[in-house]
């Protein structure tokens, strides 16, 4: 992150000077870098011989501050660290380019950090590295390592944070902002068991809590049904996962419906059952979740429920200005409803096989109910005609929009 790095050293004994910060002065005086930081912005806060054993750190190191230390101890705050644990996934890379879209128009520096894992030393590592540069974090808490680092930030530094859905959302802190995931999930259920399918499968993503909002919204739609829920089938992130899901799928015949925590689950889920010779939608229902850029292109273009990732980044940041005790307009903080977009990939369950019981009965399938040859078969009791497409409206392929779930923020 240029403009964010901390100070240079020079060595005395006339080597390549070395990069010191500020948590270099912190270990050398045996004290935290908040404490370093007021130092040097001359807090009254610290006492005489604290403040005289940093200095000595300082000048023995050939520590020269930066403007991110000075904010630490209350000066104006002009940047932002974003922390993450995985910017490839479409989640938090749309969001990370939201919070840069706003920080660039609001004047500020962002810089990311990369959670390598959920391990303590790993998420205390990145924390201190994210507060060193900016003083102010926005942390992408979808998954554990995330949750993790949010927990791990200290009370005196201001923070944002987009979460997942929380089980209470009285707990909630005020800078965090989520998307209704069980309102979403329900409602893609209930337009699944609305087309005819006895029940919806589900494929899930990880998640940071015991169990995730989405899956109880899933389940929630199957009892207001009067339907037992499936056993859900874990996923992970990526198609792959979809893939090793949808094999287990096709084998059961059953199966008519599935529900996918995101739509690269849905695409490996979409080959394992064209390689099983199940089409979609013909003999099994796939709806995602997230709307990626490549949805419509999918074959069949898959419906899925659109997620903004994009305005959450922007709310985020939104949030955070207002910690910093800025004035910012009501609208700024307006979180968008996600959105079912119905394209090809669902549609009503199929027909159950005709049995001939007689001759005559089959001889009555093939010349049609009045004797004539090419009549068409009666159609089974209970049964009915597939629904047409929906019409198309715009992008790849027939699409419609229906606003589900709203979004949140506290």
């Amino acid at each position: 992150m240029t403009d964010h790095i901390g100070g240079t050293g020079a060595r005395l004994d006339g080597e390549r000077p070395a990069s010191v910060n500020i948590r270099d002065v912190a270990r050398a005086a045996g004290v935290s870098y908040q404490t370093v930081s007021r130092v040097i912005n001359d807090s009254p806060s610290v006492k005489e011989s604290t403040r005289r054993t940093v200095l000595e750190a300082i000048s023995s190191l050939g520590f020269r501050p930066n403007r991110a230390a000075r904010a630490l101890a209350g000066g104006p705050v002009q940047s932002v660290t974003v922390l993450a644990s995985n910017t490839r996934l479409y989640g938090p890379a749309t969001a990370l380019e939201g919070i840069e879209e706003a920080t660039r128009a609001a004047g500020f520096a962002m810089g990311v950090r990369v959670i390598e894992s959920a391990a303590p030393r790993d998420v205390l590592d990145a924390v201190e590295r994210a507060i060193e540069p900016a003083a102010a974090l926005i942390v992408i808490a979808f998954d554990r390592p995330g949750v993790a680092a949010l927990r791990a930030v200290p009370p005196d530094v201001p923070v944002a944070a987009l979460v997942e859905t929380p089980a209470n959302e009285d707990d909630a802190d005020s800078c965090w902002v989520w998307i209704d995931d069980w309102q979403a999930a329900r409602e893609a259920t209930s337009y699944l068991l609305g087309l005819g399918h006895r029940t919806v499968h589900y494929v899930s993503i990880p998640h940071s809590a015991k169990t995730s909002q989405r899956m109880l919204g899933w389940r929630s739609a199957l009892k207001d049904a009067g339907v037992s829920a499936p056993q859900p089938i874990p996923g992970g992130w990526e198609s792959r996962s979809g893939y090793e899901a949808g094999l287990r799928l096709a084998r059961d015949p059953k199966v008519t419906a599935v529900l996918c925590g995101n739509d690269d689950l849905a695409l490996g889920v979409i080959r394992a059952l064209h390689e099983a010779g199940r089409g979609v939608p013909e003999s099994v229902s796939i709806v995602g979740f997230d709307d990626t850029p490549l949805a419509p292109f999918y074959y069949p273009a898959l419906t899925t429920v659109r997620q903004d990732f994009r305005a959450l980044g922007r709310v985020s940041f939104a949030k955070l200005r207002a910690a910093l005790g800025r004035s910012l307009e009501p609208e700024e903080f307006a979180v968008p409803r996600t959105e079912l977009v119905i394209r090809e990939s669902a549609g009503p369950p199929p027909l159950p096989p005709r049995r001939a019981s007689t001759q005559s009965g089959s001889l009555r399938a093939a010349t049609g109910a009045d004797g004539r040859k090419g009549g068409r078969p009666r159609r089974a009791p209970g049964t009915r005609s597939p629904a047409p497409a929906p019409a198309a409206t715009s992008g790849v392929g027939p699409e419609q929009t229906r606003k589900t779930a709203k979004g949140v923020s506290r």
